[in-house]
């Protein structure tokens, strides 16, 4: 397996959430504060968490930050696959 095909992938998937999540704040913050409600309240949680006004800067750090965290579970992801099967055969 590809360690770095597989970063890419991992950094992709997750970057993508990322910038995904932060659109869909950009476009309806009181729906996605609904969603999060939801979702805690499923989960039996009470929810203390608002939403804070979408902000540029933060939205890019969100998807660089969640890109790298992806690239480097996928790249490890790979390594622990690679090792695996070395001691396989």
């Amino acid at each position: 397996m590809n360690k770095n095909k597989a970063g890419l992938v991992g950094g992709i998937f997750l970057g993508v959430a990322h910038l995904l999540w932060a659109l869909a704040i950009a476009v309806s913050p009181s729906l996605m504060q609904s969603c999060l409600d939801f979702i805690f309240r499923v989960h039996f949680i009470s929810n203390g968490w608002k939403l804070s006004a979408f902000n540029i800067i933060d939205a890019v750090l969100l998807v660089v930050i969640t890109f790298v965290i992806g690239y480097i579970l996928g790249w490890l992801f790979a390594l622990i696959v690679e090792l695996t099967y070395k001691k396989k055969r």
